[in-house]
């Protein structure tokens, strides 16, 4: 019996060839619509025409407001059969089509008619229907209906009428709100489904009340919810009062944390899940109460269900990361998921081990994993490797066993990410643990023999080259270095070259070898390594005479190169050659940004404000290392945000200027950008003033003004702010440009001796709380809004006022909260009249946040948005509401 199925595992991919919707066209479709039309109706032709409408419509097809309103009219004459079938069908294509006021009332009657049929499938479902096409006048005449269908004896109707609700709380909460004391009924109901969809819809009635909330907590808490889904939920909204209430001051014990531990001994597997997971995620959670939630996780490890297996080792493996300790009494049974068929689970037992394990279960833990790993991806194996490196920084003792492991799956098969891991994780090693140098450079050396890609030999060539003269025996390097001048491409025969040189000028006793060596590389097929050569055999002294070597020449060859290439070449094409040599000193230190008034042809239009620049792309990088060059922003800390230029001038004005806003967590940095377009002047001393009198919370605690400014030559002044720490603060600055204007000779150039004091009104800037966000995308935010739960979830309507379409709302939006759009979402398809757009970002301390808008068009030009919000921390999903509600 196993052959088949696994032979139609393998053919899967072959089934698409034979789905009966293959093919399909809308025109051929709604030409086949007219069946509906007909005096005798064929119901299982009606079903299979609707099938195909159904499918068209969720595979994105848009209907032409005509089109939709003739299937709509036609499948109303449908109601006349008594097949209970197409009556199905029937409703979903109206929920589908979501047709227009004026035509909602055509099916009104019908529905209302199904609504009160003594067929309970039809009440329920005409209940749906009618709940998702109808507006709010026609509610309130239903609304006794759907009241008495709540209290319903059928569980179907009521659950279809509580579900409703639900949806119906999103448009028209008022109504909904009325029907408490009904939903209150069905919460005791005895079906299962009733109970858990009554619960859900009286929390969302009370949800913005924490004292309504955290009564019906205390209620249900003591009493009976049978249905372990309604369970589950009541589980995780006692997790929510805990949060919000925090620990009772006097005892110390938590509120309603012996119910949490009571739901561990519940028959049902998914509400002892749900219970230890609220247990492990609760704030400044303790060891005793951690045990009974570790205890039960730990049975779920040797379940035969592949999904409680996973569940168990996934919440283990975040407990691990905050109290290893208490996963310990864990870790026989994660060792015997190592071979687990499901890698997941494997890979998650693997890294868990790793975090919770003890310096004596080391080598048998690498001894498991090294037969673990051939069987598992790529990605799989970044984890594990990650894993391990955190282990040997850990238990620096041990490092011969792990790096042992390293290099044996070094030289295996794999991917660049997977190589680049385990290499960025021996080169770690190496500088945290002097003992593992010499062996973690041989590793290296060895895997350079045999590496297929140019970048990780390149690294590693580079941090030989750092790192191996330091060593005792400098030498026994050489031959693996000089191999690549023979063996590699271009790339690497001159990053082999840098590093034989670096080797020559730390080691005087190996320099007439380097010598011979690089002597060689001058006949190189490659004219970067030829130049590469003569460069490094003129600066070490290629005499052959054997001296010690210059500290200037350890400078150029081991220091950091400060100067920006950009600046560096721009001085090189302007250096006109003359008896004096070409001064590096003479090159701008700092970035070039992009200047705000391009130098513009004779004739030429300006290209305005969106233009792009001459200069470098301003990257993160780029700001990060102008900024670290400058001695008084060195203790600011890590850069979290660089803005993009702000213009504070019109185009065309004397003095062209912009600023860059970068956001630290306790001080905020303007970089104003300078152009001067006047040809005839020489600014010097130039600096902008800054008012902050309209934001308190700002002191200043430096500025540094720009020394002189050429005609056309973009410069930067910075002043700093100091702010309260990792609070996003908002303020607005008024700017004046000071300085002193110097005539130019345009003939001679000279410029004159005396100047004049001068200044110029800026626009004002302002900082705003989005400035505090910086954009990161997520890969699949379906995932990640899941993975973050409902726990700091916030969620409210606006009106966006009257707007043009739904594209000008998205994109009004998007730029307010300064976030990243996910998964293509910012685009809105034409003449849509609803849209959902995905929004990541990480807040200043490092909370992601993740927003998901609803848009919809409520009138003919009127914007309607919902907003929810997730984040790590609840204050953040209420700032993100604070900037739009200002906005």
């Amino acid at each position: 019996m196993a052959q088949p199925l696994v032979k139609k595992d393998d053919d899967r991919d072959d089934e698409a060839e034979y789905s009966p919707f293959l093919g399909i066209e809308k025109g051929a479709v709604l030409q086949e619509a007219r069946v509906f039309n007909d005096p005798q109706l064929d119901a299982r032709r009606c079903s299979q025409v609707i099938t195909k409408l159904l499918y068209l419509l969720n595979q994105g097809e848009t209907f032409t407001k005509t089109e939709a309103t003739e299937v709509f009219f036609s499948v109303t004459k449908l109601f006349q059969s008594r097949d209970l079938g197409l009556r199905r069908m029937v409703y979903l294509i109206i929920k589908e089509l979501s047709p227009s006021a004026d035509e909602v009332i055509i099916v009104t009657s019908s529905l209302m008619k199904d609504m009160n049929s003594k067929t309970d499938m039809y009440r329920a479902n005409a209940i749906r229907v009618l709940c998702r096409i109808t507006d709010g006048t026609l509610l309130t005449q239903i609304e006794r209906y759907l009241k008495q269908a709540i209290v319903d004896k059928n569980p179907v109707v009521a659950s279809a009428a509580l579900v409703s609700g639900i949806h119906i709380l999103q448009t028209n909460p008022e109504i909904v709100k009325r029907w408490s004391n009904e939903v209150q009924e069905a919460v005791q109901s005895r079906a299962a489904l009733v109970q858990f969809h009554a619960l859900a819809l009286l929390h969302q009635i009370r949800q913005n009340d924490r004292l309504a909330v955290s009564k019906l907590v205390t209620s249900l808490t003591r009493g009976n919810v049978r249905s372990p889904l309604a369970q589950c939920l009541l589980v995780r909204y006692t997790s929510q009062v805990i949060r919000e209430s925090g620990n009772n001051t006097q005892s110390g014990d938590r509120p309603f944390y012996d119910y949490l531990e009571s739901c561990l001994r519940h028959k049902s597997e998914m509400v002892i899940f749900e219970a230890a997971r609220a247990i492990t995620e609760l704030n400044g959670v303790t060891s005793r109460e951690l045990t009974p939630a570790i205890t039960v996780l730990q049975l779920f490890l040797s379940s035969s269900k592949p999904v409680l297996r996973f569940a168990a080792v996934r919440t283990l493996n975040k407990v691990a990361m905050t109290h290893p300790m208490a996963v310990t009494n864990c870790n026989i049974d994660m060792e015997s998921l190592i071979s687990d068929q499901n890698r997941s689970i494997a890979t998650l037992a693997i890294t868990t081990l790793l975090k919770t394990g003890n310096e004596s279960s080391v080598d048998r833990l690498m001894k498991q994993i090294t037969n673990f790993m051939s069987d598992i991806a790529d990605e799989f194996k970044i984890v594990v490797v990650e894993a391990i490196r955190s282990l040997c920084l850990k238990f620096p003792l041990k490092y011969r066993s792990l790096m042992n492991f390293l290099s044996n799956i070094l030289r295996e098969e794999g991917g660049f990410d997977y190589k680049k891991a385990i290499v960025d994780s021996i080169v770690i090693l190496i500088r945290d643990i002097p003992d593992a140098k010499e062996s973690g450079l041989l590793h290296l050396c060895e895997f350079i023999e045999d590496c297929e890609f140019t970048y990780l030999s390149t690294q590693i060539l580079h941090f030989l080259g750092v790192e191996g003269p330091k060593t005792s025996d400098p030498s026994k390097y050489i031959r693996y270095i000089y191999n690549r001048v023979h063996l590699e491409n271009a790339t690497v025969r001159a990053s082999a070259v840098s590093t034989l040189a670096k080797f020559g000028a730390a080691v005087d006793a190996l320099k007439p070898r380097i010598f011979v060596l690089l002597r060689r590389c001058l006949f190189d097929s490659d004219d970067e390594v030829r130049d590469r050569a003569t460069l490094y055999l003129n600066t070490l002294g290629g005499d052959g005479s054997v001296v010690e070597t210059d500290k200037d020449v350890k400078d150029f060859l081991f220091g950091s190169f400060v100067i920006p290439l950009v600046n560096l070449e721009t001085s090189l094409k302007n250096y006109e050659p003359s008896e004096e040599a070409f001064d590096i000193d003479s090159v701008p230190r700092e970035v070039k940004s992009q200047p705000l008034a391009e130098k513009k042809a004779p004739g030429k239009k300006p290209t305005g404000l969106g233009a792009p620049p001459s200069g470098p792309p301003s990257t993160a990088d780029a700001y990060e290392r102008l900024l670290l060059s400058i001695p008084e922003f060195a203790n600011f800390g890590k850069l979290f945000k660089s803005s993009e230029p702000v213009e504070l001038t019109e185009a065309e004005t004397e003095y062209a200027v912009n600023v860059v806003k970068h956001i630290f967590d306790r001080h905020v940095v303007f970089q104003y950008n300078c152009t001067n377009t006047i040809p005839e002047q020489l600014l010097e001393d130039v600096i902008v003033i800054v008012d902050a009198s309209e934001a308190e919370e700002f002191s200043e605690v430096f500025s540094k003004p720009l020394r002189s400014l050429p005609y056309d030559s973009p410069g930067q002044t910075f002043v700093a702010f100091e702010k309260p720490e990792g609070l996003p603060i908002a303020g607005k600055f008024s700017n004046v440009l000071k300085f002193i204007v110097k005539e130019v000779d345009p003939t001679t150039g000279e410029t004159e001796d005396d100047g004049v004091e001068d200044e110029y009104q800026l626009e004002d800037l302002e900082v705003v709380t989005a400035d505090y966000i910086l954009k990161v995308g997520v890969s699949n935010f379906r995932s990640a809004w899941e993975s973050m739960g409902p726990d700091c979830e916030r969620v409210d309507e606006y009106g966006l006022g009257p707007r043009e379409n739904l594209a000008e709302a998205v994109n009004t939006v998007i730029n307010l909260l300064g976030m990243q759009p996910c998964e293509g979402t910012e685009v809105v398809p034409p003449n849509s009249r609803s849209h959902t757009c995905l929004l990541s970002g990480v807040f200043i301390g490092n909370v992601k946040v993740l927003v998901r808008l609803s848009f919809g068009l409520d009138g003919p030009k009127d914007v309607a948005m919902k907003l929810a919000v997730r984040s790590e921390d609840e204050t953040v999903s209420d700032t993100i509401h604070e900037i739009v509600a200002s906005g």
